[in-house]
């Protein structure tokens, strides 16, 4: 197990690139499958997840050309669908969650899929049915094996139908996109999920012949086509990344410029920021954020407290309430921070109270945060990183804190974040990673 040894109260100065996004790089990777024709992918993220998803395509037969860290050209044309059978793929599709994502391909392209239960951040429950009753929708038949948690599917005949979805699930709505497009027939599907990785997803889709309208909408129409050929996609500067620069700029006090953000795709993100305090400047497609002594959190119109919740696309990301949360604990004010998708996601505040930050759980959902003004320094701790997002918020706490804390278990944020340490080293932090 790795850890990080991190001296904190640095400022930090420059430029930094984000990687390409890790939740729409195992959507994109997952639809190579769907042709026997080269598809190039461009600015994949060189991350622990995504490694280990490309590993399990090439053990299913896929050929990869590798043409500089963040591009790989792909051939699916020899899958080998015996693979499924092996104890190699149950142990591959079973350390990440993304694997469940070869399903939609697999049963589009060939009839048939076999998965072991997906693993994944330990988070709170992650149910698979959205994506196994629209899988079912379009004519699959599951059967599951619970002594071995196996999922076996037949999809011999898929059918397009009108479907609702029971939640906007982002994954569960890629499953259904990529197993529709193959179909017969036409495929509806409303409360689709919306966001930009969904919408890079499709304008792939339809670049590789499919025929998918209503692209960035909650309602999606695809009629389903008869072979689809290859296509270049490049992957989108990942948002949550963004994010935790943002914050770990505001918690530092320093200045810093994240270039080719692709603005026009962070929905929410820059506003909630803002209601925290936190100045930002658009210069082009950089986002520049000015060095700060003291931010001060918005109240709402009649002066009661801030929340911040998240909600589907375009509303504010899960993904990042952890790091606004750590970024709360600086600021001048209170907020509510309301995570409702995921119940154990907010767990990681006990470290956060033990390096002096002024929190208190209400419920596996909620956590209220006293901002401390920087009057006080959060204090440097030996702590354990639960999962990817918990880990980020927990490395900028403590770049913020007085003396040196130590996270063991960064393997977790590896799993989401390209070589961070040395990224952010170059920008003057000090981190050392202990293997």
């Amino acid at each position: 197990m790795a850890s990080f040894e991190i001296r904190g109260g640095k400022k930090l100065s420059g430029e930094i690139t984000p990687q390409g996004a890790k939740n729409e790089a195992l959507q994109i990777l997952c639809a190579v499958l769907l042709t026997d024709q080269k598809v190039t992918i461009n600015n994949i993220p060189y991350i622990r997840d995504v490694n280990k998803l490309i590993e399990l395509l090439e053990a299913l037969g896929v050929t990869t050309e590798r043409q500089g860290e963040s591009t790989i050209v792909f051939d699916s044309a020899n899958v080998q669908m015996s693979y499924l059978e092996s104890e190699d793929f149950r142990k591959k599709a079973g350390s990440i969650r993304g694997s469940v994502m070869i399903l939609g391909p697999l049963l589009a392209r060939f009839g048939k899929g076999k998965l072991p239960k997906p693993g994944g951040d330990k988070i709170g429950r992650r149910p698979m049915d959205t994506h196994f009753i629209g899988l079912q929708n379009l004519g699959a038949t599951f059967s599951y094996d619970t002594e071995n948690s196996w999922y076996e599917i037949d999809a011999t005949n898929l059918q397009g139908t009108y479907m609702l979805l029971d939640e906007a699930s982002v994954t569960g709505t890629a499953n259904i996109v990529m197993a529709a497009v193959l179909a017969k027939g036409t495929t509806t599907i409303y409360n689709a999920a919306c966001e930009p990785y969904l919408q890079q997803l499709c304008g792939m889709l339809n670049r590789m012949g499919a025929k998918i309208s209503g692209v960035g909408s909650n309602l999606l129409t695809i009629e389903g086509v008869e072979k689809l050929g290859g296509t270049e996609h490049t992957i989108l500067p990942d948002m949550i990344e963004i994010g935790s620069f943002i914050g770990m700029a505001a918690m530092t006090g320093s200045e810093l410029t994240i270039k080719n953000c692709r603005i026009d795709m962070l929905g929410m993100i820059p506003k909630v920021f803002r209601k925290l305090g936190i100045k930002l400047e658009f210069r082009g497609d950089d986002i520049h954020i000015p060095a700060q002594d003291h931010y001060k959190i918005d109240t709402l119109i009649d002066g009661s407290i801030l929340t911040i919740a998240d909600a589907p696309w375009p509303g504010f990301t899960p993904d990042l309430l952890s790091i606004v949360l750590v970024v709360a604990t600086q600021a001048k004010g209170t907020v509510l921070i309301h995570q409702k998708m995921f119940e154990s996601r907010l767990f990681f505040v006990d470290k956060l109270i033990d390096m002096g930050a002024q929190v208190i759980l209400c419920d596996p959902h909620r956590a209220t945060v006293t901002g401390l003004d920087k009057e006080t320094a959060l204090r440097g701790i030996t702590m354990t990183s639960p999962d990817i997002r918990a880990g980020v918020s927990l490395l900028i706490a403590a770049l913020s804190a007085k003396g040196k804390s130590t996270i063991h278990n960064v393997e977790q944020i590896d799993r989401g974040y390209q070589h961070i340490e040395s990224r952010l080293n170059a920008l003057g932090a000090d981190i050392t990673r202990i293997d």
